[in-house]
């Protein structure tokens, strides 16, 4: 008998690319809806990660019109728990930093 419960599985990357990544491969190659999967602040502050990537490196003499790097980038989502080992794998495939679930 398959397992049908709900896990709710959140994981924290260091930039917003990974964390947009990780939105794409779950959508992509899981068939999750793109309005069940959520992407914040893994902290209060608001941040677009904790590493600088491509698009939210700052400008050339330094400043920055964008958000701060300050914290990581939380991706949630509530799955099958028969999916939990699939959604580990994208995410640690993608680097996650930290992956909990319940």
């Amino acid at each position: 008998m398959a397992d049908d419960s709900t896990v709710t599985i959140r994981a924290d990357f260091t930039t917003r690319e990974a964390a947009d990544l990780a939105v794409e491969h779950l959508v992509q190659q899981l068939g999750i809806s793109r309005p069940d999967v959520f992407v914040q602040s893994a902290a209060v502050e608001n941040t677009s990660g904790s590493k600088a990537s491509g698009g939210d490196a700052a400008h050339g003499d330094g400043s920055r019109d964008d958000e701060p790097l300050a914290v990581d980038v939380e991706v949630s989502v509530d799955i099958a728990a028969s999916q939990l080992p699939k959604v580990n794998r994208i995410f640690g495939d993608l680097g996650a930093m930290r992956v909990s679930s319940h």
